[in-house]
């Protein structure tokens, strides 16, 4: 299952995706559902297994998903079942990242063989972790802001996934059961912010830095290994690796990680970058304004991002 965050009338809510253009509002759908099932208190039963928002959704686990898509099933046969509009086409709705607020966005880096390779290091013995935070997540149809500070804005494509149930000291066997789906991300870093210091967070951290989506897909529906990732500005390869590759995979992630903290439904966790970004290339090559950046992942989708000059600033 596809499922969205998505804008209609000034109002944020989560959706699925159906027949590749349909979404589906699943808090709606799933309160026609049961009000045509004669239930008395539909809209908080709803609320409770269905619940409007990303995060809050996340904490129903594998249940919640499971009820979402026989509300999806419901609300595609009886679109006009209630008195809120359940189906829309894509286009009638602006689609945001899918997860917006997360309690924790843990990043990987060096964890692409060859990605470690160019940038002169040895394969760690250990994931080597930053931060990001929710003020950088943008959505699929937004602009990449680039501000002014910097004149090395440069590109990471980035597998990710979201936590979907309460972890903490997870073996690697068990790993994937934690595990509530899979989307992109764009680690879009201020290369020379970032080596300002022997901590990277200041470069990682600016406003707009993580473009997410299109949406998550459902970890019941997708092997995060083998998967082909691919990066491209303008239409020009930049980057393209497996993630087979991967040093630390996504059940080595979950299990190290939730020994160090207990991982919520909701933390995103991006999983490191292949080889090719735009500080390692010769001559280096990085975005400006008006760059189109795309990633591909194999059974997640793409997503397209345009890089946009912000006012103000210095570098």
């Amino acid at each position: 299952m596809k499922i969205i965050t998505f804008t209609v009338n000034g109002h944020s809510r989560i959706g699925g995706i159906a027949n590749d253009n349909k979404v589906v509002d699943l808090n709606y759908a799933y309160q026609a559902q049961l009000q045509n099932e004669g239930k008395y208190r539909y809209q908080q039963i709803a609320e409770a297994f269905v619940p409007s928002q990303m995060e809050a959704f996340l904490q129903g686990g594998k249940e919640s998903v499971e009820i979402a898509k026989g509300a999806v099933d419901f609300a595609l046969e009886n679109p006009n079942a209630f008195k809120h509009k359940l189906v829309y086409n894509k286009d009638e709705v602006k689609v945001e990242a899918p997860v917006n607020n997360p309690g924790k966005m843990i990043c990987v880096g060096h964890n692409y063989r060859e990605h470690i390779l160019e940038m002169g290091r040895d394969l760690p013995e250990n994931p080597v972790l930053f931060s990001k935070f929710a003020n950088t997540i943008v959505g699929p149809e937004d602009d990449i802001p680039y501000y002014p500070i910097s004149e090395q804005l440069d590109y990471e494509a980035e597998f990710a996934f979201v936590v979907g149930k309460q972890a903490r000291h997870v073996s690697e066997e068990d790993a994937l059961d934690y595990v509530a789906g899979y989307t992109i991300v764009n680690d879009v870093t201020y290369r020379d912010i970032q080596r300002r210091t022997l901590q990277w967070l200041q470069g990682k951290a600016v406003e707009g830095s993580a473009p997410m989506g299109p949406w998550l897909v459902t970890s019941d529906e997708l092997n995060p290994s083998g998967l082909e990732i691919a990066l491209t500005v303008n239409g020009e390869e930049r980057q393209r690796s497996n993630t087979k590759n991967l040093v630390f995979t996504v059940e080595k992630l979950v299990a190290f990680l939730s020994g160090l903290m207990t991982l919520e439904p909701g933390d995103v966790i991006l999983t490191g970058t292949p080889g090719g970004v735009g500080f390692a290339r010769d001559p280096q090559t990085f975005l400006k304004d008006g760059d189109v950046v795309k990633i591909e992942v194999d059974g997640v989708g793409t997503l397209e991002n345009k890089v946009v000059l912000q006012k103000g600033g210095e570098a």
